[in-house]
């Protein structure tokens, strides 16, 4: 048996469905909206952008009345699909953010590392047990070119003062955190990524809204957003909601405020879940310290460890659907899980035999900043906040924080910011958006390949700030 077709026998009893999701300690869903409802704020989605809204309200003002619909259940759809990296940065990575806000780096870098403190003690103070874990992360080179950038980079933020708790690895010390021959240079952050279980997670946030006396309805999509009298209110199959303020942490699905929906497309990301390592394999690849890790190249992979020993391998391909639609069948593709399969068996041969059980995919809302922007429309009435980006598990609560601080009339650090008071570029339509996201992936995976090499189209991207090279 070829080597290919042994990493495809690895997929052989891999079922297509998130690993995280396959639980049977999934809690049953809320009853779906039947009849009218009227609140003070109603929240619609069940992601973390959505609970972290609804829990947050309570908590500033325990007798404001909110309301959270969801169209289907709680944490289905990004929130329980996503590897797990719960992490500090809100700007989709230190080098988005330096490029895009330099002169408020440093605040934003504060800001998110409060934000991840923050979630810990929030874990802590509702109970949520979702195997949350600060073990950090290393992004490790694989390629000469990738470890050169690797010490540049440290070097660049050292000089900024931006490197604290950041330690750079050449190639011997890389390989003694995680045993790969693939392992060139690694940068580990110790103390800016968290890893959790991403299910549980919003499980355990709906449960906390549950208890704070947020009336949670699930199989309640909302339909239509117009103004009512002095609020808002929201239709839905069975049932309505009127409110005097509304926050939208929809995400990747079509937004209720139709000019936000150029801003953000859906991407599709994939993954797959290894059955539990035995001891003996675990030691094979010197994994001792349970942090994340995330490759180098421009189509990268992220992997980590779970708590009962498994390990997700995501990542690489990331797929655009003409004409930006979410759709259930897109949730699966073997063409990538066997590429997948192949990439994982050639970062650790030692594991020859480790069978894969789980292999999935979900969209992400990506935009062309590629980390969140937020908004008001009505008059101040709805907020939202949106385009993650993929790096929405630790942000969302940052962006739950910024929606009511915008429908509160707030001037606070957060609405200060650049970041917060400017929006992204909207994508062009059709043909141009699948036009211009195909060369670009095209043109990244050229880098990859030539020595990190630019060519013209991902310059020019470069010049007008629309650059992405992770």
């Amino acid at each position: 048996m070829n080597r290919s077709s042994q990493w495809t026998t690895s997929l052989a009893d891999a079922q297509p469905v998130p690993y995280w999701l396959d639980d049977p300690g999934r809690p049953r869903p809320e009853p779906a909206l039947t009849g009218a409802e009227s609140c003070d704020l109603l929240v619609v989605g069940g992601g973390y952008s959505g609970l972290w809204t609804a829990l947050l309200a309570k908590e500033r003002d325990p007798g404001r009345d909110v309301v959270l619909v969801e169209g289907r259940e709680a944490g289905w759809a990004a929130s329980g699909r996503n590897g797990g990296f719960c992490a500090a940065s809100l700007t989709h990575g230190l080098a988005n953010g330096l490029t895009r806000w330099p002169d408020e780096i440093h605040k934003l870098e504060e800001l998110g590392a409060r934000n991840l403190d923050a979630i810990e003690a929030a874990l802590a103070r509702h109970r949520i047990d979702c195997d949350f874990e600060r073990t950090g992360e290393i992004d490790v080179a694989t390629e000469p070119h990738q470890a050169r950038e690797l010490e540049q980079w440290y070097e660049e933020i050292r000089r900024a003062g931006l490197a604290e708790g950041i330690e750079y690895l050449d190639a011997d010390a890389v390989r003694q955190q995680v045993d790969s021959l693939t392992f060139r240079a690694g940068l580990y952050d110790r103390r800016g990524v968290a890893l959790l279980h991403p299910a549980k997670l919003a499980w355990g946030l709906k449960r906390a809204c549950l208890a704070l006396g947020v009336r949670v309805y699930e199989h309640t999509p909302a339909l239509t957003l117009r103004p009512y009298g002095a609020g808002m209110a929201v239709r839905t199959p069975y049932g309505s909601v009127r409110a005097r303020a509304v926050a939208l942490g929809t995400n990747v699905f079509p937004s209720l405020v139709r000019r936000i929906r150029p801003y953000t497309v859906p991407v599709y990301d994939y993954a797959l879940m290894t059955e539990p390592l035995t001891a003996g394999q675990l030691a094979a690849i010197g994994w001792r310290n349970r942090q994340g890790l995330g490759d180098s190249a421009n189509q990268f992979h992220y992997f980590r460890l779970s708590a009962d020993n498994r390990i997700l391998w995501g990542g690489y391909d990331a797929i655009y659907p003409y004409g930006g639609r979410v759709r259930a069948e897109y949730d699966d593709r073997p063409a990538t899980y066997a590429k997948l399969a192949g990439h994982f068996f050639t970062c650790f041969p030692q594991l020859e035999g480790v069978r894969f059980t789980h292999a999935w995919g979900g969209a992400i809302d990506t935009c062309s900043r590629f980390s969140a922007f937020f908004g008001t429309a009505h008059r101040g009435r709805v907020a939202y906040a949106a385009g993650y980006t993929g790096l929405g598990v630790g942000a969302t609560r940052f962006g739950a924080e910024v929606m009511l601080d915008l429908l509160a009339g707030e001037r606070t650090e957060r609405t200060e910011l650049a970041m917060v008071r400017s929006k992204p570029l909207p994508f062009p339509p059709e043909p141009l958006a699948w036009t211009g996201i195909a060369l670009t992936k095209w043109s990244l995976a050229r880098a990859d390949a030539h020595g990190g090499r630019r060519n013209l189209w991902l310059r020019t991207l470069d010049r007008l700030g629309l650059g992405f090279d992770s």
